[in-house]
């Protein structure tokens, strides 16, 4: 108490009994990718498209990175944070490289898991023709077939004979070992055989061009970075407020050859880590261009086998403009959907699912998927964008990649990293204070005041605060030892609600007759 030495009257401020928890941020995303100009591994805060383009440049041919950012904030997003990698630290990309022009060659209903892509790098290999015709001979159970190349109505190349399994006339085999033109990659999943194309599929290989300032070569370890150098993704941990992570371009280099689908799982590896390393971030990921629900389900359980609270998958891409061709192309979902994380946190909260929203910007998906399709897809983490007649093309899905059922949905997941860490930055005063019975009751009061707030904005399930959630912080959690050593611990048990993913009406015939008074 203070020492009043002479006659008057005295006027002390003093300090309430508990101090108000203010919530943190839960809608700042990083982005990771490749820029025309702009500072390179240094994590660099925009609120708007305009901040972006000024400090970053706009579209870039092979980029994904800017098509992401603009969906981000078209969709509600506000802040985020811009790693750019790729480039050497005068911020030159090693000049304007070249990119292989590419197609799918499909198999109806079932994957054929072939990619055909020129030798040529660049425009030349653009307008090269694949036809699948019949092959020569047979062959047991008719799998066979024969591949030509033309240009226009010219065959240039043909290989006769092939074959989806193993031997000297494996498609992949005898077509990379004697074509001058193309190679063919199976990108079936791991441990399943490629379909037989049908007869008479024609494709035309597109999408080669020259790529403004990309770098000669990229590889998983330019996205991933390291933490001690501050380079990558992991260059992120010295930044607290982010919540979401995003690598866009990722799919980019996968694109155009500079990086396999191994380095594609690994940076996918890499982000997960990160963000259960950092605890209070998610990692959305893009599933590799091409596929149908079937490969992607392929991808998701048999090749890449995540296993994560700390992730989410978002399939099919989504087709949008590009204003630097003038062109619709299909570009990566993970931008658009941290937009429309954003934009669910602050038209109704963190505790509401990010689904059954509009995406805005999307002209189209790059698959209409079935409900028989979406039913392969959901129990396995895959969150769908489906296009509905009428109600336009919208987030379908709000899981997890976790397997426990405690964390299946992102909201969840979302609304424990806002409390935990609203109540940890909210709490900082409780350090060094006298560890006793008043700063017990002090601490409840603090924790219970914010968490009455939560309940009340309908973050919390139950009828009252008491079936919402419960704080404890009393003798019985911090004994004596305890004491002694320093340390203060309070309970805390909390009630989320999760989102009505199945909405089921049951309606039944009966015979009535009986009218109904009013």
């Amino acid at each position: 108490m203070p020492q009043y030495l002479s006659p008057g009257v005295y006027v002390e401020e003093v300090e309430a009994g508990s101090r108000p928890i203010e919530g943190v941020a839960t809608s700042v995303a990083a982005f990771v990718g490749l820029a025309k100009s702009g500072p390179v591994n240094t994590p660099t805060l925009v609120t708007n498209w305009t901040q972006f383009t000024q400090t970053f440049g706009d579209y870039m041919e092979g980029s994904y990175l800017a098509h992401s950012v603009y969906g981000f904030f078209n969709n509600g997003g506000g802040s985020a944070y811009i790693v750019r990698v790729g480039a050497d630290g005068d911020g030159d990309g090693g000049g304007p490289q070249q990119a292989a022009a590419r197609a799918e060659l499909p198999a109806g209903d079932e994957p054929s898991g072939y990619t055909v892509r020129a030798k040529e790098l660049g425009a030349g290999g653009n307008g090269l023709r694949v036809e699948v015709q019949d092959a020569s001979e047979g062959g047991e159970g008719g799998d066979t077939f024969k591949l030509v190349v033309k240009r226009g109505d010219q065959e240039l190349e043909s290989f006769d004979n092939l074959t989806t399994g193993k031997g000297r006339q494996n498609a992949v085999t005898v077509v990379n070992a004697q074509s001058q033109l193309v190679q063919l990659e199976e990108t079936t999943a791991r441990g399943q055989v490629a379909r037989r194309p049908p007869s008479g599929t024609t494709m035309d290989l597109s999408g080669g061009g020259e790529v403004a300032a990309l770098p000669a070569r990229i590889g998983a370890e330019d996205y991933v970075g390291d933490a001690a150098q501050r380079t990558g993704f992991a260059g992120l941990e010295a930044v607290e407020e982010i919540t979401m992570l995003s690598v866009p371009d990722l799919m980019a280099a996968y694109q155009q050859g500079l990086i396999d689908l191994e380095g594609v799982q690994a940076v996918q590896t890499a982000m997960i880590s990160h963000c259960e390393l950092m605890g209070d971030r998610l990692a959305i990921l893009d599933p590799p261009p091409g596929l149908n629900a079937q490969q992607v389900k392929e991808w998701r359980v048999e090749k890449a086998g995540y296993d994560s609270k700390q992730a989410a998958l978002y399939w099919p891409w989504v087709k949008v403009l590009d204003p630097s061709s003038g062109q619709n192309v299909f570009v990566p979902p993970s931008g658009h959907m941290a937009g429309i994380w954003s934009r669910s946190d602050a038209t109704r909260g963190v505790h509401k699912a990010p689904a059954n929203e509009v995406v805005r910007g999307a002209l189209a998906i790059e698959t209409n998927i079935t409900r028989a399709e979406h039913d392969l897809l959901n129990p396995n983490g895959v969150n769908a964008i489906r296009a509905f007649p009428g109600r336009g093309i919208r987030v379908w899905g709000a899981r997890t990649l976790s397997s426990d059922p405690a964390w299946r949905y992102i909201n969840v997941r979302r609304l424990f990293n806002f409390i935990e860490e609203s109540i940890m930055n909210g709490t900082q005063w409780v350090v060094f204070e006298p560890n006793d019975f008043d700063l017990w009751q002090r601490i409840r009061r603090t924790i219970s005041a914010f968490l009455v707030m939560q309940w009340r904005d309908g973050a919390l399930f139950g009828q009252t605060p008491a079936e919402a959630f419960y704080v404890k912080c009393d003798s019985e959690t911090n004994p004596a030892e305890a004491i002694d050593a320093g340390q203060v611990t309070c309970e805390i048990g909390i009630a989320p609600v999760k989102p009505a993913e199945f909405v089921i009406f049951r309606l039944a015939q009966f015979s009535g007759g009986t009218a109904i008074s009013e």
